[in-house]
C-alpha cells in the first residue's frame, strides 16, 4: 500500500492523445481570424494555459474582447472537429484503476477550461474514476505557475507530501515542483527527457508506469 494519498493528474497528452488536436484547433482558429502563427510554436505552448499561449502566441488578453471570441472559437473547433476522434493512451484507465486500488484519491489538475474537462475525461474513458477536478478557474495563473496543483491539493485533502502529480509537459513538471508536490513525467505527450528532466521519474506512458507501478514515486 502507497503511503501517498493523492494522485494529481493533468489529462491531455497524460491521459489522452490530444496535444497535437488542441495545437491545431489553436492553429485553426488564428488562422480564421487572419494571424499567421508558426504551428510548431504553437505546439510547443500546448500544456501551459489558454491565456498565456494568446499572450505568447498573438499577444492577445485572454479577458479581451478579441480573447473570448478566439477562445470560444477555438473551444467550438475543438469539440466539433477534434474531440471525437481522440483516444486515450493504453492503459491509461488501467493506471488508474491501479491508483484506486493503492488507496489513491483521484483528483484531475489540468489547464482545461471546466466546460472542456468533463467531455475529455469521457473521451478518455475515465470519468467515472475521477473523485475531484480542478481546472483553470479554480486558479488566478495558469501552468507553469503552481495555482491548479495548489488547488488540487485543497480539493484531495492532503498536503504537498502526500501527493504525487502525474504530467506530460515541462510546465506540469514545473507547477509541481513549484508546489511542493513530486511530480511523475510522461513521455506520450511528445516531449524529450531533456524537457522533462526536473521529474522524479519518467516513463514511455501509462502502461508503462503501470508495469512499474510499485517502485514508482505512486506506488512507495
Amino acid at each position: 500500500m502507497t503511503t501517498k494519498k493523492a494522485a494529481l493528474l493533468d489529462v491531455d497528452g497524460t491521459l489522452l492523445d490530444s496535444n497535437d488536436a488542441h495545437a491545431q484547433s489553436w492553429v485553426d482558429t488564428f488562422a480564421a481570424h487572419g494571424f499567421d502563427v508558426d504551428p510548431q510554436l504553437v505546439r510547443d505552448l500546448i500544456g501551459k494555459g489558454g491565456d498565456k499561449l494568446l499572450d505568447e502566441t498573438v499577444r492577445v488578453a485572454k479577458d479581451s474582447p478579441e480573447g473570448k471570441e478566439l477562445t470560444k472559437h477555438r473551444a467550438a473547433i475543438f469539440k466539433k472537429t477534434y474531440l471525437p476522434q481522440l483516444r486515450a493512451f493504453p492503459g491509461a484507465r488501467a493506471l488508474l484503476e491501479r491508483m484506486k486500488d493503492a488507496g489513491l484519491k483521484l483528483v484531475v489538475a489540468t489547464s482545461a477550461g471546466s466546460d472542456e474537462v468533463n467531455d475529455l475525461l469521457k473521451q478518455a474513458g475515465v470519468d467515472d474514476l475521477i473523485q475531484a477536478t480542478t481546472t483553470s478557474s479554480d486558479a488566478k495563473e495558469s501552468k507553469p505557475d503552481p495555482d491548479i496543483v495548489v488547488a488540487a491539493l485543497a480539493r484531495a485533502g492532503c498536503a504537498p507530501r502526500e501527493a504525487v502529480m502525474l504530467g506530460d509537459t515541462p510546465y506540469d513538471v514545473s507547477a509541481a515542483r513549484k508546489a511542493g508536490v513530486e511530480v511523475v513525467a510522461l513521455r506520450c505527450g511528445g516531449w524529450e527527457d531533456a524537457d522533462l528532466s526536473d521529474a522524479n521519474a519518467i516513463y514511455d506512458g501509462a502502461a508503462d508506469l503501470l508495469r512499474a507501478f510499485d517502485t514508482s514515486p505512486f506506488g512507495r
